[in-house]
């Protein structure tokens, strides 16, 4: 079997939810949490990999990359650019 091997630089946030914390791209929407910094990061490394490996094998790469923003330039794929991350102050009235 061809190996693929994809490399790109995607924003990740980890925010601290209590004692866990919690990673999550809006390139992929996917997140993932731990008990610890390092594990989080780990963590979300595999997620990562094992998303590309389902897409790849599905032969569904193109689809939902280009639902999630993604840009095909010649063979490389590139992931939607973060232009602002911000705390906004939202009011609720109830």
């Amino acid at each position: 079997m061809k190996k693929v091997v994809l490399q790109f630089n995607i924003p990740v946030s980890i925010l601290r939810e209590g004692k866990k914390y919690v990673a999550y791209t809006p390139a992929l929407d996917l997140s993932t949490s731990g008990d610890t910094f390092d594990q989080v990061k780990h963590r979300f490394e595999e997620i990562v990999d094992i998303f590309f490996e389902e897409i790849l094998k599905k032969g569904t790469i193109e689809e939902v990359l280009t639902e999630l923003g993604w840009q095909k330039n010649h063979a490389t794929w590139v992931p939607p650019v973060v232009v602002s991350q911000e705390f906004q102050t939202i009011q609720v009235s109830y």
